[in-house]
């Protein structure tokens, strides 16, 4: 399995807490894009995809999710519910979320720019590419 949780370092005093996010320092590659994600309703699933080549490294902000994640020959199920705790997922694994809380907030850091030929969206073509 192509994932793993990264414990962030937490840096706070009475003032409130930080936490820093540096490109092949915590998180292992170096960054070319972050969006978010917000507003997705509890019943709603999102993801249902993998990547080729691009890695991500997901937080959430706010909130919690659960993500399936597939490397076609195993499924492990990971929640995200806490802003000091990212999710790496490299390539060639499947990933589906679902289970939003109200008002979940995931920041998405990529190794990559938008590439929609980066996508595997069908179950069957990913099973396919993960065989060569």
């Amino acid at each position: 399995m192509n994932y793993k949780l990264i414990n962030m370092k937490v840096f706070g005093d009475e003032r409130g807490k930080l936490v820093s996010l540096e490109g092949n320092k915590n998180i292992p590659f170096d960054i070319k894009r972050v969006y978010y994600i917000f507003d997705t309703l509890p019943e709603q699933e999102r993801g249902k995809h993998a990547h080729k080549n691009l890695e991500q490294v997901i937080v959430a902000m706010d909130g919690a999710c659960q993500f399936v994640l597939d490397d076609g020959k195993t499924k492990e199920t990971v929640w995200l519910n806490r802003p000091d705790i990212g999710l790496y997922i490299g390539p060639g694994m499947w990933r589906e979320m679902r289970h939003f809380s109200y008002g979940c907030k995931l920041m998405v850091l990529a190794s990559t720019y938008y590439d929609e030929n980066e996508y595997i969206r069908n179950y069957d073509e990913f099973l396919e590419a993960i065989k060569k």
